[in-house]
């Protein structure tokens, strides 16, 4: 056991301990090439002592973790609340391998009613903003929310512009009835805006509320007998009550919580958070860890802290099935983000009991869902191995596409799949350096042997390489592979759609025809998936490329022009072509523009056609 820990008790020595302050602060636990493990102490010489001094079993992760550490960083902070903030923050930066990780850490939409504009909207959004708007989600369900969306724009002709200008006729969906037309001035902004009152106590959950308030306006339409105006009340009605009929109360008090159930199997631990807003169930969201570090506690603790942030606000409460680490600086920390109070809260009885009896049976889901999402990917990734007559399980599969216009803003896209499902950490686009004229081959060349000079350095190569084309992009992985000597380490495999009627072809080294897999075999759609993934994430990076070409101007080449005064330039002379013909003195007058400035902006100008 002594000789296991050899590395981490020759860096935790006396003399290094000895200068460790005993103050708060965070620790970084390095190995030879990442960052194993961020921990934060509110006494950093105390607690990396007790690393020192590990005295658990050989195969413990503390121990494992510990024969791979090669160097120990301390980071001070004034208090022990700050110490909590940074260790978050660092788990995110470096992603840790022995750090509790949220791999779906995505941000669910939001609805947002921009109640401070004269006219207000509703809007999807997935950042909340002080702006004072009022915000209601998150949806983890995008179905819901647009069920939510489609029982709003059905009930209440809401506008959906942009901006409101003054129109003498309203536009088409005034016509539909999907818009109150407030351009136009079809409606008195003490009616729309009563309108959005009736919108904000939907999204409120207060259903009671809304609905006497509708059948009022409906009797009051019929005794003044505007039948039609009646007849759209009842509509809405029945359009509320109908989605009312699929809402899960889940109390009466109508708070909003989020509900924390954690599950332990062994080593790994599920977690299950269930959302409640306004007393109803709005959404649910897990998390399987399959052997992190620390006890249970400890590892609440982390979630909640890596869960919220800036843009994903706590709720009112929170329900915890036990007592968490650090529960007064979490606590604090979230009345930060909330700005307000925030209560955490181990339900023992009653309604919130129930809750926390649901998070924990949908925790202990996580376990069979990830059971059978193992089974499923073993069956797939033999199906692939025997099919492709591959060396290796295609556990790490990467994918490389190339995107150009005629050569122009070349960029490789590559994708990473592990264990069947996307790796969005090991995405990468890159920006092709050696070739401006259309050359596919040259330009695939190039980024795999980029990809491979880093997987070498950093030894993360993946299983199998997917390559999209045919024979040709073929030969070429063969060539990078074998001048890194990678043949036996990496499969290759190329995907070509060669002709509308025959399919997807699937080329293998060393084989002169392709493999032609059923259309529907589950081994050929997920080769399709991942090259369908290279594309979009491909076609996305190339567009924004565009974009920012096109929206390009001369003016952004010319030295001593920063965004400002190239504002201030167009504001005062019109146009590009307008600032190229001024004169020293033109220049000279515009705000900002000094004479010394004017002569070298027009020096630069007439230097730009004379390379032209």
């Amino acid at each position: 056991m002594a000789k296991q820990q050899k590395p981490a008790h020759s860096i935790l020595n006396a003399a290094f301990l000895a200068a460790i302050s005993h103050g708060p602060g965070v620790y970084l636990m390095q190995g030879k090439r990442e960052v194993l493990y961020v921990g934060k102490a509110r006494n950093l010489r105390k607690r990396l002592a007790q690393y020192a001094h590990f005295s658990g079993p050989p195969h413990a992760k503390t121990a494992v973790m510990l024969t791979h550490v090669r160097k120990v960083e301390t980071i001070l902070t004034t208090t022990e609340k700050e110490a909590l903030i940074l260790e978050a923050s660092l788990i995110k930066k470096h992603r840790p391998r022995y750090n509790v990780i949220l791999r779906d850490d995505k941000n669910y939409p939001l609805l947002k009613v921009t109640v401070k504009e004269k006219w207000p909207k509703v809007v999807v959004t997935r950042r909340r903003i002080r702006d004072g708007s009022r915000y209601f989600g998150p949806f983890a369900s995008t179905s819901a929310m647009r069920t939510t969306l489609k029982l709003l724009f059905s009930m209440f002709p809401l506008r959906r512009c942009k901006t409101v200008r003054k129109r003498e006729r309203p536009c088409l969906n005034f016509q539909m009835g999907r818009c109150a037309a407030p351009c136009a001035g079809r409606i008195d902004e003490d009616r729309y805006q009563a309108m959005i009152g009736e919108v904000l106590l939907l999204l409120e959950g207060k259903n009671t509320a809304i609905l006497n308030k509708l059948q009022k306006n409906m009797q009051r339409a019929a005794d003044n007998l505007d039948f039609e105006e009646a007849a759209l009340y009842r509509d809405r009605i029945t359009a509320l009550n109908r989605t009312l009929e699929h809402q899960v109360i889940a109390a009466e008090h109508g708070l909003d919580q989020d509900v924390f159930g954690l599950v332990r199997h062994g080593a790994s631990v599920g977690i299950a958070l269930l959302f409640v807003r306004a007393g109803m169930i709005s959404g649910s969201q897990n998390f399987f860890m399959a052997d992190p570090l620390g006890d249970d506690a400890r590892i609440l603790s982390q979630v909640i802290m890596l869960y919220y942030s800036k843009r994903r606000h706590p709720p009112r409460e929170l329900l915890l099935p036990i007592a968490i680490d650090d529960e007064k600086l979490v606590r604090e920390q979230l009345a930060d983000l909330r700005e307000g109070a925030v209560t955490l809260r181990i339900p023992q009885r009653g309604k919130r009991m129930q809750l926390m009896r649901m998070a924990a049976a949908n925790a202990r889901q996580v376990f069979s869902r990830e059971q059978q999402k193992q089974k499923s990917w073993q069956l797939l990734a033999k199906t692939l191995k025997h099919k492709l007559r591959l060396l290796n399980s295609p556990d790490h599969i990467e994918c490389l596409d190339i995107s150009n216009l005629g050569g122009k803003q070349a960029v490789g896209s590559l994708v990473c799949f592990v264990l069947g499902t996307p790796e969005k950490s090991g995405y990468r686009h890159y920006r092709i350096k050696g070739k401006e004229e259309p050359d596919d081959y040259a330009m695939m060349r190039e980024v795999l042997q980029r990809r491979m000079e880093t997987g070498l350095a950093k030894k993360n190569l993946p299983d199998m390489l997917l390559l999209d084309g045919g024979k040709g992009q073929l030969s070429i992985g063969v060539e990078v592979l074998a001048k890194y000597n990678l043949q036996e380490k990496i499969d290759l495999v190329a995907i070509a759609k060669e002709k509308q009627d025959e399919g997807e072809k699937l080329f293998r080294p060393g084989r002169k025809n392709p493999l032609l897999l059923p259309a529907h075999a589950p081994a050929l759609l997920y080769l399709m998936r991942i090259r369908d993934e290279s594309h979009r994430f491909g076609i996305t990076f190339h567009r924004r490329l565009r974009q920012q070409s096109t929206l390009h101007s001369p003016l952004d080449t010319i030295s001593g022009i920063g965004k400002q005064r190239k504002k201030d330039l167009l504001q005062s002379l019109g146009s590009y072509k307008r600032i190229h013909e001024a004169s020293v003195e033109d220049l000279a007058g515009v705000r900002g523009i000094g004479e010394i400035l004017a002569r070298n902006i027009f020096q630069q100008l007439h230097d730009q056609d004379k390379k032209l």
